[in-house]
């Protein structure tokens, strides 16, 4: 049956992995629903996992051919403590019929995409950031946290509010010397506003067919510094010429590493040809008049060899610019799960061929895996790089996550391949960290400052964008589950700060006193934001925030304090995304009505911190709308996923009933 409604590629791959949708049930942008993954992956987290897990109650995974374990982050740690910890993680994998792969083998989100978990059209999950980068190969990537992947390993499903849906278009072609890398860097920087925070993206366009599968995966991976869920190519030739390829590859390599049973024939599990021909005959693509919450289009043409910071990727320059600064650079960096894969290696081998790294300058390398080294040094590529001058490290994480080896010390200045230059994050805070291509990177370890082949192309991306005028979905009013209220009513606390961190609302001193009762969080909540708000509201009343409420570090009290002080649920303008599955995880219901937040904000402005409107507003789950004496505001629909959830008191309890 064809859909009456015109959908995404990304709401089309929802609807495919969808679980418990009412018959009939078309999935939109916006929609609470319960999915099951094609795979989970974790890695070092896993042992964050595992007592999760197991204080819920499961015994056993549900599905082990969902689940991949990947040792990666701390590899260059072989301390006793972290030694014990990897092996207990093993036993766990292992013992419980995962797919496990050792330190050393790579970094995981590579490993996902070398052994097929990470196939086009399907869903895929991973308890970290840049999960994103499924999203190169047509994958729709996107992270969990800690919470789902247990629910996930118990249960084979978790929970997802599907996002606001971006197109960015992309026109023309790279000119020589430009890359994918420099295109997201010029995305970050360009669109700098929060354009994208929280949304999912749906890349379109003829310029994606000029684009190889390498700088899909890095576009898709950055797509997380720009602040999106997910950043998903269309399935394409290119997408299918890189399977029949990488299955030509495995053919020659055999199963080295694979941890599924392998078809009669001894064929990959993932990647083969009766697979690749089924994709072909039916790979998903978005409807011609698919609904994208905003437009973007930038020409290819028009980017630049371009370097991110320092220390934000909202700040960007070209390489000619900052060459003609003459930034002194003390270590360079080629790691990371954004651009250590082959091409990465051999572009950069390339500039620095027969030459010697610059002795102020230390160059550090590691490949994306043990297959990706293997293959930069049967090209030459990997022994060029060490014959300049270059320092290798072990195939995984690392500097980039300010573990082992090369870290940025006081006053130095970085300029890394990878993807995150935050203020701190590779090394000491008082350090300057610059993203940029592998090729920029390398030309700047010759050099020993920021610097790269000159250029005569303008230094300003051509782009624009545009937001679409939302549209309200036609449908039935919603179905209310037993437990969960048909409607609530309260007074509206207005708390007009945008960008409210997770500090403001619970002090970070209190975040490791486990044994802080209820009570006492209640009694603390927004002390840092206002210290009088404890004494302004009430029980049962509604709090409305302003745009990315909850933003920061990712504790679950600066949701659990609010519940426990008594307030209903929240209404924001929009939610960090973070925040949303704390409180969801938690049985706290969050709203976002940016209408009513605008007009809160034009009737009360800044001067208070807190105001107690003595406005009194019901909110209607069945109708999906918030209603006041002068006002009713459409919200999106709290559907049966997140009913469930409420009524559970979390995603915690939810699993635990289920699997009793």
């Amino acid at each position: 049956m064809e859909n009456p409604l015109p959908q995404t590629l990304i709401e089309k791959i929802v609807q495919k992995f969808a679980v418990g949708l009412n018959e009939g049930q078309i999935v939109r942008s916006g929609d609470y629903i319960m999915f099951s993954p094609a795979y989970i992956m974790t890695h070092d987290n896993t042992g964050a996992v595992i007592p999760k897990f197991k204080s819920i109650g499961a015994k056993k995974l549900f599905n082990p051919r969902q689940v991949v374990h990947t040792l990666d982050h701390n590899v260059q740690d072989t301390s006793e403590k972290n030694l014990e910890k990897y092996k207990k993680i093993e036993e766990f994998s292992k013992g419980h019929g995962a797919d496990f792969y050792p330190a050393g083998r790579g970094i995981g989100h590579q490993i996902m995409c070398e052994e097929g978990y990470a196939w086009p059209g399907t869903m895929v999950v991973a308890s970290d950031s840049h999960s994103n980068i499924y999203g190169g190969l047509g994958c729709l990537g996107t992270p969990i946290v800690r919470t789902d992947a247990a629910a996930i390993w118990a249960t084979g499903k978790t929970w997802w509010q599907i996002p606001p849906i971006v197109n960015v278009e992309l026109t023309g072609k790279l000119n020589p010397g430009v890359y994918g890398k420099d295109v997201i860097i010029a995305l970050c920087g360009y669109f700098n506003n929060d354009d994208v925070l929280n949304c999912a993206i749906e890349f379109t366009g003829e310029g994606v067919g000029n684009l190889d599968i390498d700088d899909r995966l890095a576009i898709s991976n950055m797509t997380t510094e720009w602040g999106a869920m997910a950043g998903v190519f269309p399935i394409d030739e290119k997408t299918l010429d890189w399977l029949e390829k990488r299955n030509q590859f495995i053919s020659v390599r055999g199963l080295q590493g694979v941890h599924s049973d392998a078809d009669g024939n001894g064929a990959h599990p993932r990647i083969n040809a009766e697979r690749i021909n089924a994709l072909r005959k039916s790979a998903l693509s978005a409807d011609i008049n698919a609904d994208y919450a905003k437009h973007i289009k930038i020409d290819l043409g028009s980017i630049v060899p371009f370097v991110s910071g320092p220390n934000s990727v909202k700040k960007y320059s070209s390489a000619a610019d900052l060459s003609a600064q003459k930034v002194k650079v003390n270590k360079a960096y080629l790691v990371s799960c954004v651009n250590s894969r082959l091409s990465d290696i051999e572009i950069a081998a390339a500039v620095v061929k027969g030459k010697k790294i610059n002795p102020d300058v230390k160059f550090y390398i590691a490949a994306a895996s043990s297959e990706v080294e293997n293959e930069a040094k049967k090209s030459g590529a990997w022994d060029a790089l060490i014959e300049a001058g270059a320092i290798a490290l072990p195939p995984g994480c690392g500097p980039c996550i300010g573990l082992g080896t090369g870290l940025l010390e006081d006053g130095e200045v970085g300029i890394s391949a990878t993807n995150r230059n935050f203020k701190g994050r590779m090394g000491s805070p008082s350090a300057l960290a610059y993203l940029a291509s592998p090729a920029v990177v390398a030309y700047s370890a010759l050099s020993g400052y920021i610097d790269y082949e000159k250029s005569n192309l303008n230094a300003k991306p051509t782009a624009s964008i545009r937001t679409n005028d939302a549209k309200q979905a036609a449908g039935a009013k919603v179905e209310i589950i037993d437990g969960f209220p048909g409607s609530l009513e309260g007074e509206l606390i207005f708390c007009h700060q945008d960008n409210l961190n997770t500090d403001g609302i619970y002090p970070g001193k209190y975040t490791y006193n486990d044994d802080f009762t209820p009570e006492q969080q209640a009694s603390v909540v927004m002390e840092n934001y206002d210290p009088e708000f404890g004494k302004i509201v009430e029980k049962g009343n509604i709090l409305v925030g302003g745009y990315n409420f909850g933003t920061g570090s990712s504790r679950e009290q600066a949701a659990t304090a609010l519940k426990y002080r008594g307030i209903s649920l929240v209404i924001a303008g929009s939610f960090n995304e973070t925040y949303k599955r704390n409180a969801i995880n938690n049985g706290y219901l969050l709203i976002e009505c940016p209408e009513l937040i605008n007009d809160l904000k034009v009737k009360h402005g800044s001067a208070v911190l807190t105001v107690k409107t003595g406005v009194m507003a019901k909110i209607d789950f069945r109708e999906s709308k918030i209603t006041t004496k002068t006002k009713t505001y459409s919200i999106g629909p709290v559907g049966k996923a997140a009913q469930e959830l409420i009524v559970a008191d979390g995603l915690e309890k939810y699993v635990a009933g289920i699997i009793k």
